[in-house]
């Protein structure tokens, strides 16, 4: 649901709400959030909530730290848990500088500006995110350690799948919230879990990412575990993914899926830097259904893009690269660029490789241009990039890839 400021205020009032969440993230895309109370909220729909952002991932120095978070009123939700008076709600926030600037590494803008450049191109994009990550038991002390809740496997059930009644309330936990969990499942490793949302639009699609890692986070700790987001938490076993699948279609209707696929395709290597930016990012590559070469293919889960059996409304393809480890606005954004050129250029699509990469000889593998294999590698593609100097700015590309 979509509020305005009013219908906002008026909500805080009329259902006793005694704190507000302001939430956003730094660079990285690690979340952060500061609360107010009631009677500030017009000041800070007005001019914005002060913040000092020295001690924030790449949000300056302390010569100019002084920040303002601008509370979206459209992303207002009520959290499930309560105070013992009263109740809690939060909103995602813009960054701006004082005057009114906005903040060049506010990751949220620069996803708004690429929004905004596909709809003036006539586009619409939406993402649905799909996240693994591992349940981890909390030692004597109540700190995380690395032996997983269960030894189960993928898609198995209880007693072996343990994890079933916190993916369980996890997802109640959402709808309660107002977002929509598709499925939910067991994954491969030990402890490793799996939920999928519904596609939306973009900006929505990444504040749900967001809260869903906070949420994950809260409800596990709130069982005696710790949820682990990180790309390869144990050695041996499979990394984490964040699968996201992504549509196209201009104001007529036209699928534009095709042309999407190959500008990603083209600039795969370009992005990795930012949708796999911790060094354990590339231990993931190339096993465990994480790919390591650019190809695509039908339903083939070894490749970089798949394309699932769907059609119409629902036909949507899967970039299988990303973790959990990346900032989701920059991510979306940067698959739009991406999709925008494919489009206006009418890039096609390579052929299809359908067979096993994971099992292909040599001489197969090298018709196929491969991920890079470290994040060093990653960073240096990045920074030769025209296409990520253009759309991403110099503070966040020094960040990611300065030193």
């Amino acid at each position: 649901m979509k509020y305005s400021r009013q219908e906002v205020m008026q909500y805080v009032k009329e259902e006793d709400v005694t704190f507000i969440r302001l939430a956003f993230c730094d660079v990285f895309g690690k979340q952060k959030n500061i609360t107010i109370m009631p009677e500030e909220l017009p000041r800070a729909f007005e001019h914005g909530i002060a913040i000092d952002a020295s001690a924030i991932a790449g949000f300056g120095e302390e010569l100019h730290s002084d920040l303002l978070l601008n509370p979206d009123a459209d992303t207002l939700m009520m959290l499930p848990w309560r105070p013992e008076h009263g109740s809690i709600v939060h909103m995602f926030c813009d960054i701006s500088r004082p005057g009114g600037a906005p903040f060049s590494c506010d990751t949220r803008s620069l996803l708004k500006q690429a929004v905004r450049r596909g709809k003036e191109a006539g586009l619409s994009f939406a993402f649905g995110a799909e996240q693994e990550f591992y349940l981890f038991k909390l030692d004597e002390n109540g700190e995380p350690t690395k032996q997983p809740y269960d030894c189960a496997g993928y898609m198995d059930a209880a007693p072996e799948d343990k994890g079933e009644n916190i993916r369980r309330e996890i997802c109640i936990t959402l709808d309660q919230m107002g977002m929509r969990p598709e499925r939910a499942h067991h994954e491969e490793g030990p402890g490793q879990n799996e939920i999928d949302f519904r596609y939306s639009d973009p900006i929505t699609a990444a504040d749900h990412v967001m809260t869903f890692q906070t949420i994950v986070k809260t409800v596990a700790h709130r069982n005696g575990l710790c949820a682990d987001f990180s790309p390869k938490p144990l050695p041996g076993e499979p990394g984490s993914g964040f699968h996201i699948n992504m549509s196209v279609r201009a104001e007529d209707g036209t699928d534009y899926l095709n042309h999407m696929i190959a500008g990603i395709l083209d600039k795969a290597e370009e992005m990795t830097a930012f949708l796999n930016p911790q060094e354990s990012s590339y231990e993931r590559f190339g096993r465990n259904k994480a790919p390591g070469y650019v190809s695509w293919s039908s339903e083939n889960r070894s490749q970089l893009v798949r394309i699932p059996a769907a059609s119409g409304e629902y036909r949507r393809a899967e970039f299988r690269s990303p973790d959990p480890a990346a900032n989701p606005y920059l991510a979306f954004a940067l698959m739009i660029y991406a999709g925008i050129e494919g489009i206006q250029k009418q890039k096609q699509l390579p052929p299809a490789a359908d067979f096993n990469l994971y099992r292909a000889s040599a001489g197969e593998l090298a018709r196929f241009r491969q991920l890079p294999m470290s994040l060093r590698a990653a960073c240096g593609i990045a920074a030769g990039s025209d296409f990520i100097k253009k759309w991403i700015p110099g503070a966040v590309l020094e960040i990611y890839c300065g030193s």
